[in-house]
């Protein structure tokens, strides 16, 4: 597939763009500093800026799905707008955990241990998946990870879910980035949840 990837040079954008790669998709990598996208094979670098729904629409023209690794200061509205510009019938995001239910059947956001100082953050992505959810006309997946992702090795295992956030014996939610990139790379070539979200964690 041709896939663009909307903040390539994050963490989570890069080992995405690594994962496609690796397994031989041609990926357009967008982000405001190209230069800091790493290189590989079938990857173009492209400048771009995601809050401008036009000039975006004009790189993502021609792929056959957006992956987006934004933080949510760019609305689900801007980037559903420059998919249909684009004729692009295809969105993945990379989304929080804190909508995630916990055991007890409440939002992990609205547990008690999340941390206050999150929490204005973690709004974003519950707005975002809010906003996509009625959505029909673009195919959307939103991918909800675990509760801490962190940099460590690729395993090239997982659990996943749906609305649940998933915990391991020792009750902890967790994933390393590269896996994370696992996780959403299966999702783009398996199309399992469209229009919905789902989870991933060891």
């Amino acid at each position: 597939m041709k896939v663009a990837v909307l903040g390539a040079s994050g963490r989570a954008g890069s080992e995405i763009t690594r994962e496609l790669s690796a397994r031989g998709h041609q990926v357009v990598a967008i982000a405001r500093k190209p230069e800091a996208i790493p290189a590989a094979d079938g990857v173009s670098a492209v400048q771009g800026d995601a809050s401008d729904p036009a000039a975006l629409a004009g790189l993502i023209a021609g792929v056959d799905a957006v992956i987006s690794a934004l933080h949510f200061d760019v609305s689900a509205e801007t980037l559903l707008g420059a998919l249909r510009q684009a004729g692009v019938g295809r969105l993945l995001v990379t989304g929080g955990a804190a909508s995630l239910k916990l055991p007890s059947g409440e939002r992990l956001i609205d547990g008690p241990d999340f941390p206050e100082a999150w929490k204005g953050a973690a709004m974003g992505g519950i707005t975002f998946l809010d906003d996509l959810r009625p959505v029909t006309d673009i195919d959307w997946t939103f991918f909800s990870p675990a509760a801490f992702i962190f940099e460590g090795p690729r395993l090239g295992t997982y659990r996943g879910g749906k609305d649940d956030l998933v915990v391991d014996e020792a009750g902890e939610s967790k994933i390393s980035f590269a896996d994370y990139a696992i996780a959403m790379v299966d999702e783009l070539e398996a199309h399992n949840h469209p229009r919905a979200r789902f989870t991933a964690a060891y």
